[in-house]
């Protein structure tokens, strides 16, 4: 009986070591000829953001994969968490009613028994012109990209035989669908220009069955290796990580991938990371910091990027129509006024499920781009001044600043402004000896104080585009601008030379 019992606790004992041992993870060798970094918060925040990101100021989002089939969402939420919204019957705002306006969408139109993974035979591509797209997002003044690669839906627009393995069905855009490799053929046109390559990455998926068996099996011998190859294949120079949430950074780990690619990426002297590596890594550890859908930081204390759609979706939202999107108008006050806290501002696109890039949004791209054609030289590669804009005297500050979600009012604070309400009548932004002053809407009179720049003999003053001179005068110590008569479009930039 004790033997039995014995030989018992002994099969207990090495089923469960082995148990365990199935459970330790193999170790990621991050070792490279590139660098010397360690898998370490440490050291790894210590890793200076690069240069050219910092004086990119702008960058192009594009949300394009499955999702871009159905292309449906109630108004104000995002059309490419389509599945999630089916499969969890829920609302943006979470209902769990199960007759929600996504599940009446989808039984009405496609049927009860139609599965998301059949909108992939869908998702054509036909109409895809990479060489088109580079040329827009060149146009627009963007300085780089950053396209869904994989979202949480796990469909990779490149040919990586984990996404159908996991799933045992085609899953990637050279198997089904497009039948081609969307990442190399926008990359290679994106790479002729002198906009910089990146990729979007999710690290979980949504109804994956390895990731629902076990989270280790699914890192180890699936997104490591899948996130390597993606790497190791297109050099991006920016990676835009996300579905971070529901594990800690040491469970995704986030620190000995981050040490490989910077010690292994052919792009590694330039290559850039945000924050989103675990449940506890945003504006705390990774590259540059996110807000999404919000106004951004307030100073250029760290690096950050308030990521956003033209409109309210990321993926394209048939239900969206023109008062959905934001005005070009404000769209460039926007990345005004985040260049005037130091921040850069991403700006997604969402293509149809052929390839075609909306006209709305292409319009908006173009209206930023012809004005950065003029003025762009008091955004790009500038600083943060004593302080990002003013307000108008007599005024009390009103920020309504938020990471997440509404709360961005930029129109309201500056062109908009009611009688009484807070008014932006500046922005600034600094370039060694150059302060640039941008206006939304010309003062009365024509004429405005700068309340933090001394006067001085030696100040001169002009406006770019047209090289106007504006006359300077004292007011009480401070630099007083008058403006002369000049046409301009969306805002006025007068460069100062200190």
């Amino acid at each position: 009986m004790k033997r039995v019992f014995f030989s018992i606790i002994t099969l207990i004992i090495t089923v469960s070591v082995l148990s365990c041992a199935s459970l330790t993870p193999s170790p990621v060798e991050i070792e490279g000829p590139y660098g010397n970094y360690q898998a370490d918060w440490a050291e790894l925040d210590a890793r200076e953001v690069p240069q050219w990101y910092k004086d990119a100021k702008f960058g192009i989002f594009i949300h394009w994969g499955v999702y871009s089939v159905p292309a449906y969402a109630p108004r104000g939420a995002y059309a490419e968490w389509y599945w999630k919204h089916y499969m969890r019957k829920f609302t943006w705002a979470h209902s769990h009613s199960g007759d929600t306006p996504v599940h009446r969408y989808h039984d009405k139109t496609y049927g009860k028994d139609f599965k998301y993974e059949e909108f992939a035979k869908d998702f054509t591509a036909n109409n895809f012109d990479p060489k088109q797209w580079a040329e827009l997002f060149q146009e627009a003044g963007a300085k780089y990209i950053a396209i869904t690669s994989k979202h949480h839906e796990g469909f990779c627009l490149w040919p990586n035989e984990h996404a159908s393995e996991m799933r045992n069905k085609p899953w990637n855009s050279t198997v089904i669908g497009p039948m081609r490799d969307i990442l190399k053929e926008l990359s290679d046109e994106v790479k002729k220009t002198s906009v910089k390559f990146g990729v979007y990455y999710s690290l979980y998926e949504w109804g994956n069955p390895v990731w629902n068996r076990s989270k280790r099996e699914y890192i180890d011998k699936y997104m490591i290796p899948q996130f390597q190859k993606l790497v190791t294949k297109y050099d991006p120079s920016i990676i835009f990580a996300d579905g971070e949430w529901s594990l800690h950074s040491k469970t995704w780990r986030s620190e000995e991938i981050l040490a490989w690619l910077y010690n292994n990426s052919r792009s590694a002297k330039e290559i850039v990371v945000n924050d989103r590596w675990g449940m506890e890594t945003r504006h705390k550890h990774g590259g540059y910091y996110t807000t999404e859908y919000g106004s951004g930081l307030a100073d250029d204390s760290h690096p950050w990027e308030e990521n956003r759609g033209i409109g309210w979706s990321y993926g394209f939202n048939q239900n969206e129509d023109i008062e959905s999107y934001r005005s070009s108008q404000e769209l460039i006050l926007m990345l005004i006024d985040i260049a005037s806290r130091g921040g850069n501002l991403l700006l997604n696109v969402g293509p149809m499920a052929d390839g075609t890039i909306p006209e709305v949004q292409q319009q908006r791209l173009r209206d930023i781009g012809r004005w950065l054609a003029i003025n762009g030289e008091a955004i790009y590669g500038t600083r943060m001044w004593q302080k990002p804009y003013q307000w108008k005297a007599g005024k009390s500050e009103n920020e309504r600043r938020s990471e997440f979600g509404g709360g961005y009012d930029i129109l309201d604070q500056t062109i908009n402004a009611k009688p009484g309400e807070p008014q932006k009548e500046a922005f600034f932004t600094s370039k060694g000896n150059l302060l640039y002053v941008i206006i939304p809407k010309l003062p009365e009179g024509k004429t405005i104080t700068i309340d933090n720049l001394n006067y001085s003999e030696n100040i001169s003053a002009e406006i770019l585009g047209n090289n106007s001179a504006v006359s300077i005068s004292n007011e009480n110590g401070k630099v007083k601008l008058t403006i002369p008569d000049v046409d301009y479009e969306y805002a006025l930039t007068i460069r100062v030379t200190k």
